[in-house]
C-alpha cells in the first residue's frame, strides 16, 4: 500500500515511524523544549538519526483543555521550520487544522496535512483538494481540545469512530482527492475515556474495514499513565508497547516521541514476522 504525498510515495508495506516535532511552549509532553528554530532543526535531525521515516511538525498544542493559538502565532512557529525541514530528505507532515497554515506549508513543499478536525474547519478541505498530491491524515475527535475531556463519548465507540472516519474520507474524495492520499487516525485520547481508548486498541483491526491505512498516536498519552501510574516523562516503555500493539493490529504509521526505542522494537517485531 502506498501513501501518496506531495513529494514522496510512502511505502506502507512496512510500518513507518512518524517523529513528533512540537514547536509549542505548552504541549503536554515536550512543550518548550524545541522553541527556537535552531533547536527545532536539531531535534528534526536527531529524530532522523534515530530512524524516523516522517517528521510531524506542530505549532499548536491539542492537549485536553488547551486554548486555540492565534493564526499569526502558529504561522510564526511553523513556517520557518517547515521552510528548512523540507530540505531534510523525508516527508514533512504539519499538524494543523487552520486552512491558512495548511496553504502556507504546502506552498513551501510540505508533504502531509495532519488534521485533528478531519478538514471540518471552513476552507480546510478546499486547500487539500486544491493540491494535486499532498497526503492527508483525518483524525477522529469528539468535541474540541478545550472541552473534549468534560463531555466524553458514550457507548460502543468503535462503530462511531469508523463511521466518522469513513464519512470524512468519502467527503474529501468527493472533492477530487484520491484515496491513496488518505490515512485515518482513530484519535486516541480525543474525547474518549481510558477504557474506550483501550477498547479502540483491542479492536483496532475493525477500523481497517474501509481499506484506508491507519496512523495511530499513543505516545505518552494520559491513558498510559492511568494504567501504569507513570508520569508523562516516564512513559517511554508503555508508549513503545502501545505502538507495537497498534502495529500488530494493523497500524501502518505510529506517531511517537521516542523514535529510537520504537524503531528498535519494530526491528524485533519485523524479525519475528519474517520468521513466522
Amino acid at each position: 500500500m502506498i501513501w501518496q504525498t506531495s513529494r514522496f510515495s510512502i511505502d506502507l508495506g512496512s510500518p513507518r515511524v512518524m517523529g513528533i516535532v512540537n514547536v509549542t511552549p505548552d504541549s503536554f509532553s515536550d512543550g518548550g523544549r524545541h522553541g527556537s528554530l535552531a533547536g527545532a532543526l536539531r531535534h528534526c535531525e536527531q529524530l532522523l538519526k534515530e530512524g524516523a521515516h516522517i517528521l510531524d511538525v506542530g505549532g499548536e498544542s491539542t492537549r485536553p483543555g488547551s486554548p486555540p493559538v492565534p493564526l499569526d502565532e502558529e504561522l510564526a512557529r511553523v513556517v520557518p521550520l517547515v521552510r528548512d525541514a523540507v530540505s531534510l530528505g523525508v516527508p514533512i507532515s504539519v499538524d494543523t487544522y487552520k486552512p491558512e497554515v495548511m496553504q502556507a506549508v504546502l506552498d513551501l513543499g510540505a508533504d502531509i496535512v495532519n488534521d485533528i478536525w478531519a478538514l471540518r474547519q471552513p476552507g480546510a478541505a478546499a486547500v487539500v483538494a486544491g493540491h494535486p498530491r499532498c497526503g492527508v491524515c483525518l483524525m477522529h475527535m469528539h468535541g474540541e481540545p478545550l472541552t473534549m475531556q468534560t463531555a466524553l463519548m458514550n457507548g460502543d465507540i468503535g462503530p462511531q469512530v469508523l463511521s466518522f472516519l469513513e464519512h470524512s474520507a468519502l467527503s474529501i474524495q468527493a472533492l477530487g482527492v484520491e484515496k491513496n492520499r488518505i490515512v485515518l487516525d482513530p484519535g486516541v485520547g480525543f474525547g474518549k475515556t481510558v477504557p474506550q481508548n483501550f477498547s479502540l486498541l483491542a479492536n483496532q483491526s475493525m477500523l481497517l474495514a474501509g481499506g484506508y491505512p491507519l496512523l495511530v498516536g499513543w505516545s505518552r498519552k494520559s491513558s498510559l499513565g492511568a494504567v501504569t501510574g507513570l508520569d508523562v516523562e516516564h512513559r517511554m516503555v508503555p508508549s513503545v508497547a502501545a505502538a507495537m500493539l497498534a502495529v500488530e493490529r494493523g497500524a501502518s504509521v505510529v506517531r511517537v516521541h521516542d523514535v529510537r526505542e520504537t524503531v528498535a522494537a519494530l526491528a524485533v517485531w519485523s524479525a519475528a514476522q519474517a520468521g513466522s
